[in-house]
């Protein structure tokens, strides 16, 4: 299953386009909440906009999620 919390992914569209994130909720089998490198702050995205990768995370360990996403 690809939607799932701590799946790392690529945002394809909007501000954030190319940058990492970490699925940290799933609202259902179009939205998830996520996390990313250049906005910290969790918001609700559509899967449609993400690219799944290979690469999972606790998605409540912060210290991993930082890592994943480059932030010291």
């Amino acid at each position: 299953m690809l939607v799932e919390a701590g799946r790392v992914c690529i945002k394809k569209y909007g501000r954030d386009a190319g940058s990492r994130a970490v699925i940290t909720k799933v609202e259902n089998e179009n939205f998830v909440r996520i996390i990313t490198a250049k906005r910290r702050k969790e918001r609700r995205c559509n899967t449609k906009h993400l690219e799944f990768l290979n690469e999972r995370v606790n998605a409540g360990a912060q210290d991993e999620v930082n890592r994943v996403l480059g932030v010291r």
